[in-house]
């Protein structure tokens, strides 16, 4: 949807176009002054120029004034390609990043007495601004060649959505401080935001390629599926996903008991190569085990393959109340690109009591999840930012028990809602998008909705919902699923009075189950029951994570479009 300049915006411009029209006009009646003097005008025409040219690339940015004035000054800016103008925002964001990464170095170094939460916060804003510096470099060069620019375009999209998501993921970790910390800070990273927000925009003005692109070209060759994987896998990559555990060949073995090569799991993540393009494989035999793992930026192509959920187990207790931020308090962290896992069940057992306390959080692009379980009470799942895949899972909690700003695709899975602290309401998901042209969301395809074992005596005595609205364009759909009757009749929560309500998109397709009557729903202008199979297929594999193009090296079985048929 075209964004339609407010009243402020509109006066701005004309205010400068104007003030150059002027220069001009005064520096034109001087014309017999000699030569020298002369450059004046040509000056003034230069800005009047570049301002004309910076409207027109910023027609459609949800702050023109900013993108306006980043531009105008920016030599023979007539002359770039739209991938140059995105770049040249890019470089400008960027330094303000790194901006940011000092500030918060020596706020870290000066403030005295921090309390554990505000230094928390602080060391969680420098790794996301070392993830957003990475992000951009990696923009940057998708745009460095016009001809690329157009093929990249879902990577863009995904880096530059990414890359607005870790600004407010950083504020978000001062929401406790007592100090507030928070203001030191805020307003550079809302202007990082917006920087990114037009960088988006005008990525909008790139054409992506429709016919004979790879996406298509690689469904319409591998578009059929045998016992349940594409069939365009390789035998070996399925038989890594079908085979019993004990009866393949591993990279790395992790066991409590000491039969492998290590008896942790932190052990022998920190023995796996660095920046790998290849898969590297490390079996964790069955047993729980009590660690908090981070698999960073570095780790990348890393797969964890257990025994099976509730066989293999690495287990947690981090929590908000016990002074770690959200973004901290999993127990298991993903950063590394192409990360799998399978077999395992991940845990935060801190309890309903102590609020949010994730069990995974993942802001690894081309991530996936087969067969794993995730538990826990509030947050349980972070579902962080990029490209995630989850298949055959079953993700267990109370409040917001899947959240976050990724495009993630739930296939086959089961959601179960357990019983949360007294006065609490179960909510699903709490999706975070923040502008209108990330391509972030979440789809839940083909999943069983349910209350878990805990909940089901005590049903009646709590309310249950689909979502409800974290950001201004929070945005998930639940399409072909099995919806249980705790699910309430209106099935979607209001976040705070009527935040968001006309700008989120929910949605509803085809779903079954006692809950998934319709006819009592929300009623918000950004609720839509969803009746073109067009519009829910884009929340599908093959469009909404681009699976097509990297879940058959993963190996996992899954279906492009809304169905497996």
């Amino acid at each position: 949807m075209d964004h339609i300049l407010r009243p402020k915006s509109k006066l701005l411009l004309i205010f400068l176009s104007c003030l150059s029209l002027v220069l001009f006009t005064l520096f034109s009646l001087n014309s017999h002054v000699t030569t020298p003097r002369n450059q004046p005008i040509s000056r003034s025409i230069h800005i009047h120029k570049n301002i004309q040219v910076a409207n027109t690339h910023c027609q459609g940015t949800l702050y023109p004034e900013l993108c306006v004035s980043t531009l105008s000054i920016l030599p023979d800016l007539h002359k770039k390609s739209i991938p140059e103008v995105i770049s040249a925002l890019v470089n400008v964001t960027t330094a303000e990043v790194r901006v940011c990464a000092a500030n918060a170095t020596g706020l870290r170094r000066k403030l005295k007495n921090l309390d554990p939460i505000d230094r928390r916060a602080l060391d969680d804003c420098l790794e996301l601004f070392s993830d957003t510096v990475a992000q951009l470099k990696t923009t940057l060069s998708d745009l460095s060649q016009n001809t690329s620019a157009e093929k990249h375009y879902n990577d863009l999209q995904t880096l530059l959505s990414a890359a607005m998501t870790n600004q407010y993921t950083c504020l978000d970790g001062f929401a406790y401080s007592k100090r507030n910390i928070r203001r030191y800070i805020e307003g550079r990273l809302k202007k990082i935001s917006k920087h990114v927000s037009n960088s988006l925009a005008i990525l909008k003005k790139i054409k992506k390629k429709k016919k004979g692109s790879r996406s298509n070209q690689m469904f319409d060759e591998y578009g059929s599926m045998k016992n349940g994987f594409p069939a365009w896998l390789k035998k070996k990559e399925r038989a890594l996903l079908q085979a019993p555990s004990n009866q393949t060949t591993f990279n790395l073995v992790v066991a409590k008991d000491g039969s492998g090569n290590f008896t942790t799991i932190n052990e022998a993540l920190s023995a796996a190569p660095n920046n790998s393009n290849t898969r590297f494989v490390i079996y964790i035999k069955g047993g729980a085990y009590y660690e908090y793992i981070e698999v960073e930026r570095k780790k990348s192509m890393i797969m964890f393959v257990g025994d099976g959920i509730g066989k293999t187990l690495i287990k947690g207790n981090r929590s908000v109340v016990d002074g770690w931020t959200t973004f901290r308090s999993s127990t298991v962290a993903v950063v590394g690109n192409g990360f799998i896992a399978k077999g395992i069940t991940f845990e935060n057992y801190a309890g309903p009591s102590k609020h949010q306390a994730v069990a995974v959080r993942s802001g690894a692009d081309f991530s996936a999840f087969y067969q794993c379980s995730f538990v826990g009470y509030q947050d349980t799942l972070y579902v962080h930012s990029l490209r995630q895949f989850y298949r055959e899972c079953d993700i267990y909690g109370t409040v917001d028990f899947i959240f976050g700003n990724a495009a993630v695709v739930f296939q086959i899975s089961n959601l179960y809602a357990r019983k949360p602290s007294d006065n609490q309401k179960n909510v699903y998901t709490a999706q975070g998008r923040e502008d209108p042209n990330q391509n972030t969301g979440i789809s839940i395809l083909n999943c069983k909705v349910a209350a878990a074992a805990d909940l089901i005596p005590v049903q009646s005595s709590f309310r249950t919902y689909l979502g409800r609205p974290w950001k201004q364009y929070s945005r998930t759909v639940f399409l072909l699923s099995n919806i249980g009757n705790l699910v309430e009749p209106a099935g979607w929560l209001e976040w705070n009075g009527t935040f968001a309500l006309d700008t989120l998109y929910y949605g509803e397709y085809k779903n079954r189950g006692l809950g998934s009557n319709t006819t009592a729903r929300v009623s918000w202008p950004g609720y839509r029951v969803i009746n073109s199979s067009t519009e829910a297929s884009q929340f599908a594999v093959g469009n909404f994570i681009q699976g097509n193009q990297w879940l058959p090296a993963t190996g996992i079985s899954f279906y492009s479009n809304l169905t497996s048929t």
